[in-house]
């Protein structure tokens, strides 16, 4: 069979975008699944309760919400106790994770459970890439000068934390939380995942514009790679605690299905 020049050169630019397609973001063109359950999986330096602002303004607009206490050890241990969570939920599920955890909705995403992932001034990797590398790429953010260890266990200082990851907050909150932090191990900052659960399911996320913990266009970098649909918050590190009706919102349109 003779092929024209015309038929070859389109058949070539459909077989591109196909390839472009299948490698990037596949979950914005899943079909919208409707969730009445969320499940939140918190980063480093925090713990369950950073979501509780949230989860007071989903309770009230009629959805369960779960926090999960994850451990800080490593990776595995991490997505282990976001799947235990997300195989007691009822129904289709939108997994939320901020900062570090973004690590945890991607790998456990997967689930058959989550119907929408939401990425809060988060990590999204693709399966098995170094994250670190990829952060390389832009300029490093000032609380990674703040970084402290004893021994394995990591911390944020009291001056970063105030300063570079709850910028945002009112200081007397802000010592509060930094009060009640958790210590991550240095394992954990080694996992890679082996999944992308963006690829096959509908992506969220929320930038945080003056974020001093993750560079911002590290995050919009993230966020147009995995084809999420974004809104900018003119927050910092911590916008789910300074600016809980936005996150709320994103988090709201992940649940009923608006991926446009």
């Amino acid at each position: 069979m003779v092929i024209s020049r015309r038929t070859f050169s389109a058949a070539l630019v459909a077989g591109a975008a196909a390839s472009l397609t299948s490698t990037r973001g596949l979950g914005a063109m899943a079909t919208p699944t409707k969730a009445r359950n969320v499940v939140f999986v918190h980063g480093l330096f925090a713990d369950g309760s950073s979501w509780s602002e949230v989860i007071a303004r989903l309770q009230a607009a009629g959805l369960n919400a779960t926090s999960v206490q994850n451990p800080l050890t490593t990776l595995p241990d991490a997505v282990a106790s976001a799947e235990r969570v997300l195989a007691r939920q009822d129904g289709p599920t939108v997994l939320v994770g901020h900062s570090f955890s973004g690590m945890i909705v991607t790998e456990a995403g997967m689930h058959p459970n989550v119907s929408a992932l939401v990425y809060v001034a988060a990590r999204a990797p693709d399966a098995g890439e170094d994250y670190t590398a990829l952060a390389k790429k832009f300029p490093e953010p000032p609380a990674s000068a703040g970084i402290i260890f004893d021994g394995d266990e990591g911390r944020l200082t009291e001056e970063a934390f105030l300063r570079d990851f709850a910028g945002d907050l009112p200081e007397a909150k802000a010592k509060v939380l930094y009060a009640v932090q958790e210590p991550f191990q240095k394992a954990l900052l080694a996992g890679r995942t082996t999944h992308a659960a963006w690829r096959s399911k509908p992506s969220f996320y929320a930038v945080s514009t003056e974020d001093r913990t993750i560079n911002p266009d590290l995050e919009r970098f993230m966020a147009k790679r995995i084809g999420a649909k974004t809104i900018e918050v003119n927050a910092s590190h911590l916008s789910l605690i300074s600016h809980p009706d936005e996150i709320t919102g994103l988090i709201l349109e992940a649940a009923r299905g608006n991926t446009r």
